[in-house]
């Protein structure tokens, strides 16, 4: 058996889009209803799962993996905000760090 994270408390909103967002970054709420692609350093409510310019599956819980920059994540609560890659370490808000990949520089954290 392996170790899997994968679909644990998933939960994604589908919202609108002001600007763009990317696949797999970060976003914040804009306005009612409306995600935006966070800049460095914010904090996240959620992670884009889907985009087509226009509407965003955000998945708002739930075991996520991302890229990081900056400093490696330590496994256990760390706190972690927005970056342009993904995430890095920093901000107000904590997360469940379960698995960090030095080599390909991802983060698995509980949401």
């Amino acid at each position: 058996m392996a170790v899997s994270f994968g679909g644990f408390n998933e939960n994604t909103a589908t919202f609108m889009v002001s600007g763009e967002i990317e696949i797999g970054m970060p976003v914040r709420m804009n306005a009612s209803g409306t995600v935006e692609a966070c800049a460095d350093g914010d904090t996240f409510c959620g992670i884009c799962r889907n985009t087509d310019g226009t509407y965003a599956a955000i998945q708002l819980s739930g075991a996520v993996k991302s890229k990081y920059s900056g400093t490696e994540p330590e496994c256990g609560y760390v706190n972690l905000a927005a970056s342009a890659d993904g995430v890095k370490v920093g901000g107000d808000r904590e997360y469940l760090v379960v698995e960090v990949d030095a080599d390909a520089e991802t983060v698995t954290f509980l949401m």
